[in-house]
């Protein structure tokens, strides 16, 4: 079974734009709402992914993940999705013991604009890693940080308390 072994983030700063080595805009949408799994299409630029992850909250979960036509994607993006969420991927190489691994920034907009989340996948749960100084709260056991649940419950809604 594919498994996807995963820490996320709050960004907080700028200082790791200086160190981004490309960026890719994403458009993707969730067919269904919350259940046993997660079930959505991603525009890449021009490339399309249909992706369906085990709906668990935790460092470690099933994923699986297959190209699609991007001419499909979008006629789903814009007819099927019960919700929506535009970001920017940005891509930071991560250093120390980890300087293989690779920090994904997600600058969300649209009705996630203000979030910044940073991703770092890993070989395992209990695998280390540096923290840069740009790296915040760890929210990877928080739901409401999945882009899921940000899809369906948007950042732009949440109370200014529970805003980061």
């Amino acid at each position: 079974m594919p498994l996807e072994i995963e820490r996320k983030f709050l960004v907080i700063g700028d200082a790791w734009r200086q160190d981004v080595t490309r960026s890719i805009e994403m458009r993707q949408g969730y067919l269904a709402r919350e259940g046993q799994a997660s079930v959505r299409v991603r525009l890449e630029g021009a490339v399309a992914r249909l992706n369906i992850k085990a709906a668990v909250v935790g460092s470690a979960r099933a994923e699986y993940e297959y190209n699609m036509p991007a001419d499909e994607c979008r006629e789903i993006l814009a007819t099927l999705c019960v919700g929506k969420v535009e970001k920017t991927r940005h891509y930071v190489p991560a250093s120390g013991a980890h300087a293989s691994a690779v920090w994904e920034i997600d600058e969300f907009a649209g009705d996630n604009a203000g979030l910044l989340v940073a991703e770092i996948e890993l070989a395992s749960i209990d695998a280390r890693f540096d923290r840069p100084s740009w790296l915040g709260r760890e929210l990877t056991d928080d739901k409401r940080y999945y882009n899921h649940a940000l899809a369906l419950h948007p950042y732009r809604d949440w109370p200014a308390q529970d805003r980061a």
